[in-house]
């Protein structure tokens, strides 16, 4: 692991091959998009990861809604959103009905809905998400919606509020191999991740749990195979794998870039292990896409 000298740790950033260079910066399309969300005072992955495809989606007139502020309780290395200990902000009452307008105007047909994570708010903010799948319900009463969650702190009482919403799909990522879980998510537990996934397929087995994880960041093809393992044995339908792309120079750094034969494999052996529907791919995401890949059909 290469760090560059002086300050706080900051590491080296690999360069990209050309498979990653991804050149789509949306047209029209992605400007009314960034309007709506502007209007309505919402958040997205999209631009707070500095996610690779954002300019794509936008062009698409699709977005991934990030509820619950912009600051994160927790210190994961690899992510690119801000982030602090102490309490980050209080909750926007309003936001479960401005992101219902939101997805509204932009027509959206599949919502997908994530957050920081709040490990300061009683119950992780599982309220939080289940009056947000309410108020779209109500204002989109068509609409199919996927939660991509943190683990509320392993709380049972939080993940009921998140089922009895009824989502149409239930994503929580285990981001990474277990050997890589104390360095990479220090807060976090690889356990505690696999458990809520496996209590939550059980306390609504209608509907279908989805998690994903980034590859490049040093684990072996054996850790790779034992998480697929875990995540069909908690009962994990869909999966994606995607490169993971260091954000800054203060975030881990990559250790390799997965070439695009090698998420080909993966995503062919996934299948044969038994999950329904795989997304693998140099700039696949959890949310890349959703609509295609937890579609009913797969």
């Amino acid at each position: 692991m290469s760090k560059v000298s002086g300050g706080s740790e900051r590491y080296e950033m690999l360069r990209k091959p050309e498979w990653l260079r991804n050149r789509d910066r949306g047209g029209a399309r992605s400007a009314i998009v960034r309007k709506v969300l502007r209007k309505h005072g919402l958040n997205t992955v999209c631009s707070e990861a500095l996610c690779p495809n954002r300019g794509h989606c936008y062009e698409r007139g699709t977005a991934t809604f990030l509820i619950m502020g912009r600051i994160c309780t927790r210190s994961c290395l690899y992510c690119g959103i801000e982030r602090a200990p102490a309490a980050p902000e209080p909750l926007n009452p309003a936001e479960p009905a401005e992101l219902a307008a939101a997805a509204s105007e932009l027509g959206l047909e599949y919502v997908v809905i994530t957050s920081v994570t709040r490990d300061d708010l009683p119950d992780g903010g599982a309220s939080h998400f289940a009056k947000t799948v309410h108020a779209i319900r109500r204002k989109i009463p068509s609409v199919r919606i996927e939660l991509l969650t943190p683990d509320f702190g392993g709380s049972i009482d939080a993940l009921e509020l998140v089922a009895d919403s009824a989502p149409d799909v239930f994503n929580h990522n285990l981001e990474t191999v277990e050997m890589l879980f104390p360095v990479l998510r220090p807060v976090a537990s690889y356990g505690l991740s696999i458990e809520l996934l496996e209590r939550f397929a059980s306390l609504a087995p209608g509907i279908p749990t989805k998690s994903g994880m980034m590859l490049g960041l040093g684990e072996t093809p054996g850790d790779v195979d034992n998480a697929l393992h875990d995540l069909r044995a908690a009962g994990v339908s869909i999966l994606t794998l995607g490169q993971y792309l260091q954000p800054s120079r203060k975030n881990y750094p990559v250790a390799r870039y997965v070439t695009p034969a090698e998420f080909d494999t993966l995503r062919e052996h996934a299948l044969e292990m038994g999950f329904t529907s795989v997304a693998s791919g140099p700039l696949v995401r959890s949310s890349f896409h959703a609509e295609l890949i937890s579609s009913p059909d797969g």
